[in-house]
Formats: C-alpha cells, structure tokens, sequence
C-alpha cells in the first residue's frame, strides 16, 4: 500500500512519481531545454496535490467554493461547487488510486463521479451537468448515459447562452462521443461556438446569441477564448471538424498576440476588434491552468504551437512584475487567485468598458496611474488546482481515442 494511505511520511519526490510527473510528456514538452521551468511546472503541480485535500469539505463530500485567508491571518472554507468537484475530478483522475483517494476525500475517482452524476441528475445549471458528463466520459462511468440525457434536457432549456457553458458541453460531448446522445447535439452545440466567432477579431463573444443589452455587450473575458479553443480543438480530435481547428487557431493566435510582456494572461477583450479593453485582473489560473491546457490541446492536434507563451506565462505566477513576488504559496498549499487594482467596485473595468463602447481602442490612460495593480487576492478555488493537474498530467484523452 502507498505511503498516502498509512500515514508514512510522503517527501515531494514521492507525491510527483505518484502522480507521475516525470512521465507527463507536456511537462517534457514545455520544459525540456529549460531546468528552472520543469521546477517551477513540478512546484505548481505539487501545491496542487498538497492544496486539493485541503479545499475537501467531509460533511458535504464535496470541494468548497474558496479558500480564503481571513482577517486573523487563518485560511477559512467557504460554500461548495458541482463545477468546481467536477474539475478536481478531470484533473484527478488518471492518477493512482491512493491518489486519487488523498485528494477526493477518501473515494476512487469512479466512486466521487458515483456521487457528482447523482448530484448533476438534479441539477438545472448547464456548465456543472457538462462538466460532469465530460468526467464522467473520461471515466467510462457507468452512469454517463443518464447524466448525458441530462445533460440534452437542460442545454435544450438553455436561455442564457454562456459562451463558458456551452464550450463545455463541446468538450463533455467530444469526450462522449461514443455514447447515444440527444441526435445532432454535439455539432449543434459547435455550431453555436464557431457561428459567434469573428475571425476578423479573432474573438468569442461572452454570450453566444441575443442582443446586445448595456454598455458591456461588446466585452469578453479570457475564459471566454480558452474553453472555445479547448473545446473546439476537442471536437476536430472527435469528428474531425477542419472548420472548429481554424477557429481554435486563430483566437489562439489572437490572445497570444496580446498577451503582456511579463506573460499576463489579460482578461477583458473587445469582440469587435480583438484589442484588449482592461488586462486586469490578472488570475494565477490562466497563468497556470487555463492557458496552457487550451494550447497545450491545441498543438496536440496539430494546430499552432505556441510553447514560449505558456512558458512566459508561467513566469509570472514565479515572480509577478506587479507586487514583486510569487503567487505560489508553498507554505500554505495554496496559489493565490489574482493580482488585481486598487480601484473600487471594479471603477477602471467599468469606465474603460464604457470609453470603448463608442470608441474603440479608447482606454483613459490616466486610469493606470491613478489605480495601478499591485494588489494580492489572498483566495482560491479548488477549479485552479484542478486545472493545473489536468492541463500538465492528462492529454486530449477519450476524444482522441479512434474506432478500430
């Protein structure tokens, strides 16, 4: 039996030949001629394994909405999250079972999906039923048909058409791709990503339908171009969608081409231009979860490589420019969230939304001098720590798996 499960003592070595670390070949991809950076990879990796257990609520059998670092100094749990426990379990669950126990509360990964399915059977929230589906593919669950019939019935009610949402459900989808499913729901479901995508641009919208309504109707986020990029990359791998490569490529090539000097991942784009509106905040997990996971698929299926980003990127969580410190946290097992402003009620966000509502490109520099970022948001989200599990130890997984 591993060490994990009698209580002997488990160095950093042996937590990342668990995990198996030294076998991840995106790991050796990105790190190869670059020691400094294989450590700063296996360093994130390791608060991962070592912050997960610690994000678990017993009671609820379930992981907590944040970590946060209260006013005595003591990291607190708060709320719990469906999505958020079905993100640990992407990341978890091609390790080794007395991993994967340490990290789900004492549970296999197959018996944690036991309990997210029966949760997302009665759940009407669109992104938290695919990801699970998307786990549960993974996983081969027994439970996959129902939760994906499911998964049908909730995206047909959809109202709200959350770009996030529905990049998931490609992925869930791509990853199911065996199983029966609602007849036409995962090229429809590609349909609405590639339809919302402007190529001049190079950017997806934040909803993928509707009229604009208020003067942020034009703004999208970084996770808005990720999980498209993820989930479109996901499908071509499953149904060999020449048309959903190039739209990966050229938003991928896009938010490269933004990307900050020091690495940052910035977080406000405008739909119609591709120009970025406000890069802050800054989120340690696009540095080292998000960002990467969506490339690394990306390349993996034959579209750009863009290594030197996601290695840039991860730069910036060692030693962020903005406070002069990493947001790895070893001490604590934790990576803190992001590096934000000093503005109040989100003030530069807003104002510069609504400059380049009419104008586009128009900014209000004196902006930065009056609210500059140098501020720590001392949380997390166990979503981070299953990102970065997923983003370095797995691959494209079952959608890459070809009938014989």
């Amino acid at each position: 039996m591993h060490a994990l499960t009698t209580g002997m003592a488990v160095t950093r070595r042996d937590l990342l030949a668990c995990a198996h670390v030294g076998q991840a070949q995106r790991v050796t991809h990105i790190t190869s001629k670059d020691d400094h950076l294989r450590a700063l990879v296996e360093r994130m990796i390791w608060v991962s394994l070592e912050g997960l257990p610690l994000m678990f609520r017993p009671q609820e059998h379930a992981f907590a909405y944040t970590r946060k670092l209260g006013a005595n100094g003591s990291l607190r749990l708060s709320g719990t999250s469906l999505r958020y426990s079905a993100i640990v379990l992407l990341g978890a669950h091609g390790l080794d079972e007395d991993l994967q126990r340490s990290l789900l509360g004492g549970e296999s990964a197959r018996e944690f999906c036991t309990r997210l399915a029966q949760e997302a059977l009665k759940s009407s929230n669109l992104g938290a039923v695919a990801l699970v589906v998307w786990a549960g593919a993974e996983i081969a669950h027994e439970l996959l048909p129902v939760v994906l019939a499911r998964l049908a019935q909730v995206a047909e009610r959809d109202q709200g058409h959350s770009t996030v949402e529905w990049a998931w459900v490609v992925s869930a989808l791509a990853a199911a791709r065996r199983e029966a499913v609602a007849p036409g729901l995962a090229a429809h479901a590609a349909a609405k990503l590639l339809a919302a995508f402007s190529p001049e641009a190079g950017i997806f919208p934040h909803r993928l339908s509707g009229a604009p309504t208020s003067a942020r109707s034009h703004v999208a986020c970084f996770a808005d171009q990720v999980y498209p990029i993820q989930a479109l990359t996901r499908h071509h791998v499953a149904y060999r969608s020449s048309s959903a490569l190039d739209a990966a490529d050229r938003c991928a090539e896009q938010i490269c081409r933004a990307q900050g000097e020091a690495g940052q991942w910035w977080w406000h784009y405008d739909v119609r231009t591709g120009q970025v509106i406000e890069g802050y905040p800054v989120y340690s997990v696009h540095q080292d979860g998000m960002g990467p996971m969506a490339l690394l698929d990306l390349a993996e299926a034959g579209g750009g490589d863009h290594s030197e980003a996601v290695g840039l990127g991860l730069r910036w969580l060692e030693i962020a420019p903005e406070v002069g410190r990493s947001l790895i946290d070893e001490q604590h097992a934790i990576i803190w969230r992001k590096v934000g402003r000093t503005d109040p009620r989100k003030l530069v966000r807003g104002m510069r939304a609504f400059a380049s509502r009419t104008r586009p490109g128009l900014r209000v520099p004196l902006l930065d001098a009056a609210f500059p970022a140098r501020q720590i948001d001392f949380e997390s989200r166990p979503y981070e720590l299953g990102w970065v599990l997923h983003a370095w130890l797995n691959g494209l997984g079952r959608c890459s798996e070809r009938e014989t």
